[in-house]
């Protein structure tokens, strides 16, 4: 699959609410819970934070087509992690996050993330959902309460929804875990994640 099989937001969306979500779950992280395990197979706690900044940083860049390094790095060609400032830089650029992608202009044209040529429009789904899936594995790890926007997990639904059948979603989904038709919208996007929602890290 590429991104492109998967359905961008049929309007743009304000990250506001959900970047605030996932710094408020941040703010919480205890020193001794950065070596925990999470949802994410290969990272504990501080390597998930890491991905988030970066995603962050790679998806601001991208809404305002400041393309370069960190639009064109492969997220996954070094295990991430966070510097010493991290509990200053990760609010700071979600904020820049959800600033640059206000701007109309970042969901037209075409931009990349991670190296992959992407339409802004799509380009704003894939950002909304690392919002909200991974701040569920954030919460799951430090035995949180999440409640994400609603706004953007219904664009998150959506946007794996979307991707079930394409071909080569398992490149970056894991397997769909079958959730109940009736279940809450946020455990049925993380089933579509490839994740467990009654699972521990």
């Amino acid at each position: 699959m590429t991104v492109d099989d998967a359905g961008p937001l049929t309007a743009p969306l304000d990250l506001t609410a959900q970047t605030r979500v996932v710094a408020a779950l941040a703010r919480a992280v205890a020193d001794e819970e950065l070596s925990a395990a999470t949802p994410c197979p290969a990272y504990a706690v501080r390597h998930l934070l890491g991905h988030l900044l970066g995603l962050c940083v790679a998806f601001r860049d991208a809404a305002r087509k400041d393309l370069g390094p960190t639009t064109d790095t492969d997220p996954g060609a070094a295990l991430p992690d966070i510097g010493p400032d991290w509990r200053e830089a990760l609010p700071r650029t979600l904020g820049e996050l959800a600033e640059a992608w206000r701007d109309p202009a970042a969901w037209t044209g075409d931009t990349r993330a991670g190296g992959v040529p992407l339409p802004g429009a799509v380009a704003g789904a894939v950002a909304v959902n690392e919002l909200v899936v991974h701040g569920w594995d954030l919460a799951r790890a430090t035995g949180q309460a999440y409640e994400p926007d609603p706004d953007a997990l219904a664009a998150s639904h959506a946007f794996l929804a979307a991707s079930v059948g394409a071909p080569g979603r398992d490149r970056i989904f894991g397997p769909v875990v079958p959730v109940p038709d009736d279940a809450p919208l946020l455990d049925r996007a993380i089933g579509l994640s490839g994740r467990d929602p009654n699972g521990k890290p």
